[in-house]
């Protein structure tokens, strides 16, 4: 039997292989934010997805960016979940943030035809 790990479920951009290769520049979310901050300065993070399709057959349905604190016993914070409906909006988000340690930001996006994508960012908390 093979082990069923949620994990397994979603792509990244070095770790996908056969048909999802295709689709790596399209569905991989792109993480723009600074890679050192003060402590407690208030800084942008964007999240885009694509260029991609925004028509109820084929779009992105929600974006979810988590931080992966340094230190932290357990791990994700999760910063936002935004859904986002097709043909009116655009798979791209703004998060106004201040961190009290560095990490890794990770954002997710769902789309409805190729599944779960992922993409990440260290931060440095100085």
């Amino acid at each position: 039997m093979t082990e069923h790990i949620f994990g397994n479920l979603i792509y990244t951009y070095d770790a996908a292989a056969g048909e999802a290769l295709g689709k790596r520049e399209s569905h991989t979310p792109k993480i723009d934010a600074p890679a050192k901050v003060k402590l407690d300065e208030i800084f942008d993070i964007r999240v885009t997805v694509g260029p991609h399709p925004n028509l109820l057959e084929h779009s992105i349905r929600w974006i979810m960016v988590t931080l992966e604190e340094e230190g932290r016993a357990f791990n994700p914070i999760v910063l936002a979940k935004v859904s986002l409906t097709p043909n009116a909006t655009q798979p791209e988000i703004v998060l106004k943030v201040k961190l009290q340690k560095g990490g890794v930001i990770h954002a997710v996006e769902y789309c409805n035809l190729h599944g779960l994508w992922s993409g990440k960012k260290e931060i440095k908390v100085q």
